[in-house]
């Protein structure tokens, strides 16, 4: 008789069963544990403040970049096989930004009521300009796998979340910019959705689900 597969992701034997996820940010680390559990990833996801490693110094000019910086720092650090997001907000109206400083938009990281209070002074000015055209925006998240320190050879994930930049917030749910973050499709902001239905369709569960599709067998 031949043995019954399940749907869980194989994890080859080049890859411990313990990673550590290089990020402090307590939201993204809420979100990361869902999506693991979700997904039956069978390893250990350890944040790497348990191990007291403090953030990479993030001085790379994508998303790209800056994830393969915090996954090299984190493995270094700790000698295990690491994952790292970097993610944010692009508004294409102006240039992009807050792209990759989107936690310091205005100035000081993880202040999300003043990001989110800047974001809205920027597009004033656009907003008066184009009546009542929506402002496009996308939520960007890249996710970098690395096995060891110098792994020549890292994972890279992307996920791209399109919506609308509102003009007051909505919803009291999310972080970051989400109750800035209209979903037409929907006629709800991501602050409004369950963390559930979030997962399903944000840029981070889509980069997970890419994430979880590259894994060597």
């Amino acid at each position: 008789m031949s043995a019954t597969h399940t749907s869980r992701p194989s994890i080859p034997s080049t890859l411990t069963n313990h990673w550590v996820l290089a990020s402090n940010n307590k939201g993204k680390l809420a979100e990361f544990k869902r999506l693991f559990a979700e997904a039956n990833l069978d390893v250990t996801v350890i944040p790497q403040g348990q191990l007291d490693i403090e953030d990479a110094i993030e001085d790379g000019l994508s998303f790209i970049e800056n994830a393969l910086i915090k996954a090299r720092h984190a493995s270094r650090i700790s000698g295990l096989p690491a994952i790292a997001d970097d993610s944010g907000l692009c508004v294409p109206v102006l240039g992009n930004a807050p792209g990759i400083y989107s936690a310091r938009y205005a100035g000081e990281h993880g202040n999300d009521s003043k990001n989110n209070a800047k974001l809205v002074t920027e597009l004033q000015p656009i907003r008066n300009e184009q009546a009542n055209e929506p402002i496009k925006g996308l939520f960007v998240c890249v996710l970098a796998m690395v096995r060891h320190a110098n792994d020549p050879l890292p994972i890279i994930a992307q996920g791209l979340w399109q919506g609308e930049i509102l003009a007051t917030p909505h919803g009291d749910g999310g972080f970051g910019y989400d109750p800035l973050f209209w979903l037409p499709e929907l006629q709800t902001t991501a602050a409004s959705l369950s963390a559930t239905d979030k997962n399903s369709i944000s840029h981070r569960g889509q980069a997970i689900q890419q994430l979880l599709a590259q894994l060597p067998l």
